[in-house]
């Protein structure tokens, strides 16, 4: 569940390297296919909250996740949901789309949620003084992109209010989208482009300024954090072949991401079946065809400040 983090006329790029804005559309569609299962996890991490609490949205991206936030909020009474991101364009869509969703109606009355977007860069801000204390912070794939990540979740720890809750969403399983077979190149294509990625994914971490190794896995962070009731749970999301059109035109952009990272890492007969799966003149055209999938696994790490 990719939501991530400076725009000006030449499109700058945050310390990753990556033009967060160019990935708009992307996340849009990310967005909708994720909808539903988005739903179940604002649901569960919003019932344990006070009455109208006060919820932050870290890296909100393009705004799924705080869409989700929005609907829960509203159904228990409403609330206060502070988005933050880095990336102008996104944050605007982020907060249309959570705007728009604060009508939402629950059964019995229109509830009200009160959305405020901040523009920040995480790298050199601290988000208790952007937003906290919230009782319960979310940040979903973005610590791993900023140079210290365990002083990035410390600072997240920081803007948590007392008995509140950080939703640290950070791994899970590989997207898979491809058949094994897809009879053209050699097959398990799908499993080289996620070790082409994974090899892309350390070395940009390599390549960022002052870049610090996360030595173990987030559950002992947040438990050096003084992090109470550390546990985790994980989602899927599914959608089977027969693909919906939505989830060809993902596949498409998902390839075009794998092999504009990570395609110089690949071997030049994978690039050219990857070349051919994304030529729309091509009988092998991922956007036409009928055995692609959507099948993911993410995990969100939780900790409860004392």
């Amino acid at each position: 569940m990719p939501a991530h983090p400076h725009h000006n006329h030449h499109r700058a790029r945050t310390q990753d390297g990556i033009d967060w804005s160019s990935r708009l559309a992307f996340f849009r569609q990310v967005d909708e296919l994720d909808a539903e299962a988005r739903r179940v996890v604002a649901r569960r991490l919003v019932r344990p909250l006070s009455d109208r609490p006060t919820v932050l949205d870290v890296g909100c991206g393009t705004g799924g996740m705080a869409v989700a936030l929005v609907e829960a909020l509203s159904a228990r009474g409403g609330g206060t949901l502070v988005l933050v991101d880095g990336t102008p364009e996104m944050l605007d869509a982020a907060t249309t789309a959570a705007r728009a969703a604060a009508t939402y109606e629950s059964d019995t009355t229109t509830a009200s949620v009160r959305v405020r977007p901040v523009l920040a860069d995480l790298s050199t801000e601290r988000p208790v003084d952007l937003a906290g204390p919230a009782q319960l912070v979310w940040a979903s794939n973005v610590v791993h992109h900023l140079p210290d990540q365990r002083a990035a979740v410390a600072g997240l720890v920081e803007a948590v209010a007392p008995g509140g809750w950080l939703a640290l969403a950070e791994g899970g399983l590989d997207g898979k989208f491809l058949p094994w077979d897809l009879g053209v190149g050699e097959p398990g294509l799908s499993d080289r482009l996620s070790g082409a990625r994974a090899h892309w994914f350390a070395l940009m971490r390599e390549n960022i300024e002052g870049a610090v190794r996360l030595p173990g896995g987030w559950n002992t962070v947040l438990a050096d954090l003084a992090m109470l009731d550390v546990t985790a749970f994980s989602y899927l999301v599914d959608h089977p072949a027969p693909p919906q059109q939505a989830v060809r035109d993902w596949a498409v952009n998902q390839l075009t991401w794998h092999r504009d990272v990570a395609g110089h890492l690949l071997h030049p007969s994978d690039r050219e079946t990857v070349r051919r799966l994304l030529d729309p003149q091509d009988p092998a055209y991922l956007g036409l065809r009928d055995d692609i999938f959507l099948l993911t696994a993410g995990t969100v790490h939780l900790g409860r400040k004392p």
